[in-house]
């Protein structure tokens, strides 16, 4: 009885997830979300989009930007520089580090003539000092959206969501393709993913070579997300329910090969106490293990390992306004 005793408490101790911290790090601008977070050459950086609100208003068009922060320790963060495009909401921003060790921002890249939305295409922004940056490069085709990208042996991986955001889905439903650039401008389709209402989707890759993909879903079976997994070359894939909508998702593979995942998700039914939750992925599902201080318009955990952290960028407006906040957990 002991010993069994002993094996179930093992049991639970490896299952904790254990929030160390959660710091606003960023109120500047009046909303403040949509953000990504990064390591490179030895700093912290993170990028999201300022603006007025969630979205631009009829009558007030308000194009978002992209604010790039840095910190050497992940408490102090100073700006390094504001991405900009005239007449464009700036949005959805992500961080990769190129096949050149550069670093990359993805950018949704929409127009709201007004405040009423017209059509997008997706940007590309590249730096070799995180403060100097290109001007914003349009990349695939007018009306697609390129969410995250993920670079894996030389190549860069990412999906791209296309079709009407709107009441016109049913004659113009929105797919998901996955596509792939060696240099992070000229991209080209693997596949068209076989998800019925696909939606933003992060990709990420396993120790041998494994896909993983995390697709919130939308109008369609309840907004359950799936996740997917492919082998090379990425074509043919498998698909399973995650369980639980995932609004803005994110995953992360760690070194011991657990998979995390995370986002918007909802207690008590769709629609209902939205906030951050991250937990436990696998091919068969989604498990949440912990809630991030959050509520409100929240979401887009960004996560990054690192001396044995889960360190997780996200916004919230659960104090009020919607900031940006960086939260470190340990998960044993």
């Amino acid at each position: 009885m002991k010993l069994l005793l002993l094996l179930c408490s093992a049991v639970v101790f490896a299952a904790e997830w254990q929030m160390v911290s959660a710091t606003r790090i960023w109120d500047q601008p009046k909303h403040a979300a949509f953000g990504d977070l990064i390591r490179w050459k030895d700093r912290w950086y993170c990028v999201f989009r300022e603006a007025g609100g969630h979205m631009p208003r009829k009558g007030a068009p308000d194009d978002g930007t992209l604010r790039i922060l840095s910190s050497a320790n992940g408490d102090q963060w100073q700006s390094e520089a504001l991405l900009e495009e005239a007449g464009v909401d700036l949005r959805d921003p992500h961080l990769s580090i190129t096949a050149k060790g550069q670093l990359m921002v993805v950018a949704g890249g929409s127009y709201y003539p007004d405040g009423v939305y017209k059509s997008r295409q997706s940007r590309v922004f590249f730096s070799k000092n995180g403060k100097t940056w290109t001007a914003p490069r349009k990349v695939v085709e007018d009306g697609h959206w390129l969410w995250r990208v993920t670079w894996h042996k030389g190549v860069a991986y990412g999906v791209s969501k296309y079709g009407s955001p709107s009441a016109e889905l049913a004659a113009n439903p929105r797919k998901v393709r996955l596509v792939k650039s060696k240099d992070g401008a000229q991209w080209e389709t693997v596949t068209e993913l076989q998800v019925p209402g696909g939606d933003a989707t992060a990709v990420r890759f396993t120790v041998d070579g494994t896909m993983v993909a995390l697709t919130r879903r939308t109008w369609t079976d309840g907004n359950i997300a799936w996740i997917g997994t492919s082998k090379p070359p990425y074509k043919e894939w498998n698909w399973k329910p995650a369980g639980h909508f995932i609004g803005g998702p994110n995953v992360a593979v760690l070194p011991n090969g657990q998979w995390v995942g995370g986002g918007r998700i909802f207690a008590g039914g769709y629609g209902k106490d939205p906030h951050t939750e991250i937990g436990e992925l696998t091919p068969d599902g989604f498990t949440p293990k912990l809630r991030l201080p959050s509520g409100g318009d929240s979401s887009y955990p960004g996560f990054v390992w690192h001396d044995g952290l889960l360190w997780t960028l996200y916004y919230s407006s659960h104090e009020g306004k919607t900031s940006i906040y960086l939260a470190k957990i340990r998960i044993q």
